[in-house]
């Protein structure tokens, strides 16, 4: 088997066991995908029909307000990632996904997911696990705009195990993603460093 297919398959063993019958069901519906830098896995507007599994790179989710760019997540290699309302829905995404590096993927229908469901209790309980990990995700995310001041979110960003957003990310995302702007986010850094002496 193909060594990112192998990845894919070990990352979705995380969530359910899967039996080669289980794995073949998708296999043959999977394609290899490279995104260059600054590119689109999915752009705002357009509908989204496939979910994504980084194999290497750093990408970055934003939606866009009064034509400003509103950071919300950052997904690495070993993460799969979709713009998930427009391919349940079929409506025009509400997000963009860019590549912040060059990123290879591997893609696949969000259909074929639907009809695995519909076909296997093993991937209808992959897709209620993984709806389940997407949703803690972002009410931890909600939470952490609505209730910490932009000091807190850093330093939680720096105690979390999301430490690669820190060690990989520019700093004027890191900024639009806390909320802040890049000018503040270099005196937060400075005091928290300050703290830490």
């Amino acid at each position: 088997m193909d060594s990112d297919f192998i990845l894919l398959r070990n990352y979705i063993s995380r969530f359910i066991k899967l039996t080669d019958a289980d794995w073949q069901m998708l296999e043959p519906h999977l394609k290899k995908r490279s995104i260059k830098k600054h590119s689109y896995f999915e752009q705002e507007g357009k509908k989204a029909r496939d979910i994504g599994y980084i194999v290497d790179g750093d990408m970055r989710h934003f939606y866009t307000s009064n034509g400003e760019e509103k950071t919300t997540y950052f997904y690495f290699e070993n993460s799969m990632v979709a713009s998930y309302l427009s391919c349940i829905t079929g409506q025009p995404s509400q997000i963009t996904i860019e590549a912040l590096t060059e990123v290879k993927m591997i893609v696949f229908p969000y259909a074929v997911m639907q009809t695995l469901y519909n076909q296997s209790q093993t991937w209808e309980r992959f897709g209620r696990l993984l709806a389940e990990y997407l949703c803690m995700g972002l009410e931890e995310r909600m939470v952490g705009l609505l209730t910490l001041s932009p000091e807190e979110r850093y330093i939680q960003l720096l105690e979390s195990n999301k430490r690669k957003i820190t060690e990989r990310i520019p700093q004027h995302y890191i900024a639009n993603y806390l909320g802040i702007t890049p000018v503040s986010l270099s005196r937060i850094r400075n005091r928290v460093l300050k703290h830490k002496r």
